[in-house]
């Protein structure tokens, strides 16, 4: 007898080390983004090249990361998301050695882009949370993991600020290569392969569109203040993009297993959160442009405070601190009222954070109070983000989903970045030949990111609401095949083998009459059946391939779980374990 688990949780109940391993390889990749920010001053110089040039050893990373995220999602749902995470982690590090033993431009946009290729391990360790943990430490570990951007984007502005005072800024790369090997070992040692699988190929055309897309998109966003907004190569590559992601679209919307199901994207739940994802990284990235700048800045200016780059990046830190140690309170908020109110209660906190911001810029102090607040209301919104695409997308799509919503917070830092440099740039004063910003552009930036915030809340209350909040102490309906039910010989004489199993409350009770439905990949009914008195079931299929097995009954929510017949087999076992709220009457 062939056994297919369709959902591991009920084989690792623990999550033992999961969670905290996994977590380190979200902060160790999101150290990429930020980990040269304290000498991006000084980069022209150190690598003997002109202002415009060395912004490419920033830029490449931001491309590279965007372009990876959905790529890797997509190729951990086919080919296991341990693998494709270590494959990263593996893809970071070597890039971290060539940019370390390097001074040249070319070499170092090279080393820099293979460091941005890692932060497809941010959607890989969501997906290998979600197939397996329990239930009841899922929300507060996605949570952590999908926070990990910003934890490790704070954490690394003040490490990264010390090393470049006191020691050679290529020893920042060598140390994030050896977080990189850490990540590697404790991954293979704590962290097991998820046996959830996609069906389908990879798509090789579509990634290739979605790349070329991407590029052609982000690349004048980043270079657009250095070449004109106005100027033909920035409005030629906006129109290149918007033609070749259009001709991706349609593409995508003929193969049969697409890089991105765009008719899964297109769904209110998953559409409004990554809108939703796109304002919330405009609002997060305005903070960290702003109050490093201000707390750097000269006193003689009148508003700078004169700080060290090393007390700007403690200034910062509590950030992403404050990010991590929302997870916890995600889990409990969300599980009374729901990730989308989770959500919106987020982006509320981060527009008072950057209202009561607009008058809190005098003092070191200051700065730190609007970190503490921003890093809260941030915390909870992009924790909130992967509860809700998971909730939307079947489990074999896991990978990909978050992914592509990754990629829209990376569409939104991209954004802030361009936007709220623009605004820095045109309000700044020359003072000694030199542009320095004024306090008049850091108030119209944190404006700005309120106005982000807020639309990202109107995009939110589009988000479909859940009908009630679950009770953790009623039952509500899981199935397992421990003790399975015997299928009808009828139905084996004439088919290659069938499901069968039993469907119980998460007290253990067995749901009679409960009805189990065959879904087939063309979403036609297969076969149903309802459940026996104690709770057993049985169905054949009508021949080998992939299916949904979908269960409903009186007072519990539905529940889902993909499942695949090899043919060949009398009869297949399969475990449906993923949740299902209780839906009160």
């Amino acid at each position: 007898m062939t056994r297919t688990t369709t959902d591991p949780r009920t084989r690792r109940p623990s999550g033992s080390g999961i969670v905290p391993v996994l977590a380190f390889a979200g902060i160790v990749v999101a150290v990429m983004q930020t980990l040269l920010v304290p000498v991006i001053k000084d980069l022209p110089e150190l690598l003997g090249t002109s202002p415009g040039n060395a912004t490419w050893v920033m830029t490449s990373t931001l491309l590279a990361g965007a372009v990876s995220t959905p790529i890797m999602g997509r190729l951990g749902d086919l080919y296991g998301k341990r693998r494709m995470l270590i494959a990263s982690l593996a893809v970071m590090v070597v890039g971290s050695l060539v940019a370390g033993f390097t001074s040249e431009l070319l070499v170092m946009i090279v080393g820099r882009a293979l460091q941005g290729f890692a932060m497809g391990a941010i959607p890989l360790g969501i997906g290998l949370m979600r197939d397996g943990l329990p239930r009841e430490k899922l929300g507060s570990a996605m949570a952590l993991m999908s926070s990990s951007i910003g934890v490790g984007g704070g954490l690394a502005l003040p490490v990264a600020a010390l090393v470049a005072q006191h020691a050679d800024w290529h020893a920042l790369f060598f140390g994030s290569a050896g977080l990189g090997v850490l990540s590697i070992v404790l991954t293979l040692v704590f962290v097991p392969e998820s046996p959830m699988r996609a069906v389908g190929t990879f798509d090789i055309l579509g990634a290739l569109g979605l790349s070329a897309g991407l590029v052609l998109f982000l690349l004048p966003i980043t270079k657009g203040s250095d070449w004109g907004w106005t100027s033909g190569t920035t409005l030629g590559l906006f129109g290149a993009a918007v033609a070749v992601l259009l001709l991706w679209g349609v593409m995508e919307l003929r193969v049969k297993a697409p890089l991105v199901d765009l008719r899964t994207t297109a769904r209110p739940a998953v559409l409004f959160t990554n809108l939703a994802s796109i304002m919330v990284g405009v609002a997060f990235y305005a903070v960290s442009l702003v109050l490093p700048q201000l707390l750097q800045l000269p006193a003689s200016t009148g508003y700078g405070l004169g700080q060290s780059m090393v007390v700007a990046g403690l200034c910062v830190a509590p950030l992403g601190l404050t990010m991590m140690f929302t997870a916890p309170v995600y889990a409990r908020i969300s599980a009374k009222y729901g990730p989308k109110v989770t959500l919106m209660i987020g982006m509320l906190i981060i527009a008072v954070g950057y209202g009561a911001g607009l008058g809190l810029m005098s003092a070191a102090w200051q700065t730190i109070v609007i970190a503490v607040v921003l890093g809260a209301g941030i915390g909870l919104a992009y924790s909130s983000l992967p509860a809700l695409i998971i909730g939307a997308v079947p489990a074999s799509e896991t990978g990909a989903a978050n992914g592509l919503n990754t990629l829209m917070r990376s569409i939104g830092t991209s954004v802030s970045s361009a936007v709220i440099g623009m605004v820095l740039a045109n309000t700044a004063d020359q003072v000694g030949g030199v542009a320095v910003p004024t306090m008049h552009g850091f108030r119209v930036s944190f404006m700005i990111a309120t106005g982000a915030v807020l639309l990202g809340l109107v995009f939110a209350a589009f988000l479909p609401g859940r009908r009630a909040a679950a009770d953790p102490a009623k039952p509500h309906l899981v199935a397992s095949s421990e003790d399975p039910m015997p299928m009808p010989m009828s139905a084996l004489d004439t088919n290659p083998g069938g499901f069968r199993g039993r469907v119980l409350t998460s007290d253990g009770a067995p749901v009679a009459r409960a009805k189990v439905t065959l879904i087939d990949r063309r979403g036609r009914q297969a076969g149903a059946t309802l459940s026996s008195a104690d709770g057993g079931y049985a169905l054949a299929v009508p021949a080998e391939g992939a299916y949904v097995l979908a269960v409903t009954a009186g007072g519990h929510g539905p529940l889902a779980s993909g499942a695949s017949h090899p043919g060949g087999e009398r009869s297949v076992e399969v475990d449906l374990a993923l949740p299902g709220a209780t839906v009160l009457a």
